[in-house]
């Protein structure tokens, strides 16, 4: 069974930073791309940010481009989200995702494995 663990999500004043990290298996993740995803009350899941098996390819979404990182360790078995000039409107439960392949697309169908999620808060 996958698992993966999500972790650094917490409260936070607008224009302040958070990180948050998400842990998986060797044997599960680190030949797969991993994804960011966040979803609000009453909105659908919507991708964040991903990156390749090898980190060698980024994705973002508008909204967080120039403001979120995403990175990955160099056993390739976590990623990281560095979130800084954070927004009211990034105010979400975070979740991890590993691909189904070595890329990391923007479509949560190209994902098999989830973390539970972890939140975010942010406040003017």
């Amino acid at each position: 069974q996958v698992q993966l663990i999500e972790s650094g999500g917490g409260s936070v004043q607008a224009g302040g930073s958070l990180t948050l990290s998400c842990g998986g298996s060797r044997r599960t993740t680190s030949n797969n791309g991993l994804g960011w995803f966040r979803q609000s009350p009453g909105k659908e899941r919507e991708f964040v940010a991903g990156i390749s098996w090898n980190g060698g390819n980024k994705l973002y979404v508008d909204s967080v481009k120039g403001r979120f990182t995403i990175s990955r360790s160099s056993d390739r078995n976590r990623a990281t989200l560095e979130m800084n000039n954070l927004k009211t409107e990034d105010t979400a439960v975070y979740f991890c995702a590993a691909a189904r392949s070595a890329v990391a697309g923007s479509s949560s169908r190209g994902y098999n494995y989830w973390g539970r999620g972890t939140q975010v808060t942010v406040s003017s």
